[in-house]
């Protein structure tokens, strides 16, 4: 076996050593690149989205599908939210026709929750959403993959039961909850995905099942990170009930 040259030797130590340190120091360069994205640059989008709901089953089997979108504008003044009169008079029809039939379809109000300050902060928000959630997870591993066909570094975290408050915990038997998170070179977060699987028993008799997965695209306005798509699925059954929900937000960036 021939062994490198003397000359050669600092240089495989080097590769060597830097190699092993990206492998070691994907958690700090997340964090690092969470602490500086946290950044005010202003932005205007469109905000569309897209629901769909499915209670019960059998001949109790109710399906509904929704669609709506607004304007935001989020500057050093606030965030502010517009919605179209278009949109406005198509939730009046809604209700009106909802007073006159329960059973009547309300597609423009079911994907108008999705506006609310809670569903958008995480979109608008990213980095500190993303932070959050970091909070109490543990990493799990550390690979080299790919996300949107480029390459980039993928963590795995487990997230403990003890993301859930007390109150909820008393209720819970099994639990299983993940987080995996893209990162480009220098740490900044690309995509991730989380889940949540929880079962349990509330009130001695009433046993029940959940399951939460949420999916996010990401992208940098200056310094700042916002999710520009966000896919949420939540399916969950108890006391005799099942219950299917889908929700796929998207923001065009506006100039």
């Amino acid at each position: 076996m021939r062994l490198p040259h003397r000359a050669m030797l600092p240089s495989l130590f080097v590769l060597l050593s830097l190699s092993g340190s990206a492998q070691a120091d994907g958690l700090s360069d997340l964090k690092a690149a969470l602490a500086r994205l946290h950044g005010q640059a202003p932005i205007k989008a469109v905000l569309e989205a897209r629901t769909w709901v499915r209670h019960g089953d059998g001949k109790d089997l109710e399906e509904d599908q929704g669609q709506a979108s607004v304007s935001i504008d989020d500057n050093a003044r606030g965030l502010q939210i517009f919605y179209s009169k278009d949109m406005l008079a198509r939730v009046e029809s809604e209700e009106r026709a909802k007073e006159k039939d329960p059973k009547s379809k309300t597609p423009t109000l079911g994907a108008m929750r999705e506006f609310d300050s809670n569903a958008l902060r995480p979109m608008i928000w990213a980095a500190a959403n993303l932070s959050r959630m970091m909070e109490k997870a543990k990493l799990k591993t550390e690979k080299a993959d790919t996300y949107n066909g480029k390459p980039a570094r993928l963590l795995s975290f487990d997230i403990p039961i003890d993301s859930l408050s007390e109150k909820d915990k008393k209720y819970v038997k099994k639990f299983d909850g993940g987080i995996d998170v893209w990162i480009a070179a220098d740490g900044t977060p690309l995509g991730s995905r989380s889940h949540q699987n929880v079962s349990g028993r509330a009130f001695i008799v009433i046993s029940f099942e959940s399951k939460n997965e949420d999916e996010q695209v990401y992208q940098l306005v200056g310094d700042r990170l916002i999710a520009v798509r966000m896919v949420s699925s939540h399916s969950g059954s108890g006391a005799g009930e099942k219950m299917e929900a889908r929700s796929t937000k998207t923001l065009q960036l506006q100039s």
